[in-house]
């Protein structure tokens, strides 16, 4: 199969990073279609886009065909109402999307969770990052590229109070942050994004982490 004939799959389109990958993929010439699984419409005309109203709790399989799965979804426990209701949209979607495009014959999954994400961990948000990174490298894809990135910088259609604090201070103690602090710092979204893309065009197999510093470098 050629580059241009590859076919992406995006969940998450309408969030900080998603909305901005979603861009990038409709322009890339590596893909010659872009499906998007959303629970509403995003009122976007492209050639490329095939956007699919999709009920995740009840997930239709012959709409999750594509070679390359991009995954964007995450909220917040006070957005999603309570924890299960968290754990619901950044674990359990993400895992089924993952096991029904590998049935299907997708080959990679890109992932974002989060710097700190581990199953062991005593913070509810990180041990649930941490969770679904350990089941979707139990899924055995040819490529599976987890980003973990630090807070998070960019326009969002919602506003969070604790995270807009959060860049203040990321601001004023971005220049003290060097050597192995750096990659504690903020980072835009939209360098994320880029960094997604990129690791799609690798063809390197095998589950690769790619913390904050290292996704710091995508401009």
């Amino acid at each position: 199969m050629s580059d241009i004939n590859k076919t992406a799959l995006l969940i998450g389109a309408t969030g900080l990073i998603g909305g901005q990958l979603l861009t990038k993929l409709l322009h890339s010439p590596f893909y010659s279609k872009v499906i998007v699984l959303t629970r509403r419409a995003l009122d976007l005309r492209n050639t490329k886009l095939t956007e699919v109203i999709f009920d995740f709790d009840r997930p239709d399989a012959s709409r999750i065909m594509a070679d390359d799965i991009f995954c964007c979804l995450g909220t917040t426990i006070k957005k999603a109402g309570s924890r299960e209701a968290f754990k619901k949209v950044d674990f359990e979607y993400p895992l089924k999307v993952a096991k029904l495009a590998k049935l299907n014959g997708a080959n990679k999954y890109i992932i974002v969770t989060a710097m700190g994400a581990d199953p062991k961990s005593g913070i509810f948000y990180n041990r649930v990052k941490g969770e679904i990174e350990s089941e979707l490298k139990q899924l055995n894809f040819d490529s599976l590229h987890i980003l973990q990135p630090s807070l998070l910088l960019g326009d969002r259609q919602e506003s969070r109070t604790g995270e807009k604090i959060g860049e203040v201070l990321a601001a004023v103690f971005r220049p003290i942050m060097l050597g192995p602090l750096k990659k504690y710092r903020a980072i835009e979204s939209e360098k994320v994004a880029n960094a997604m893309i990129a690791f799609a065009k690798l063809p390197e197999k095998g589950v690769f982490v790619h913390d904050s510093g290292e996704l710091q470098k995508f401009v």
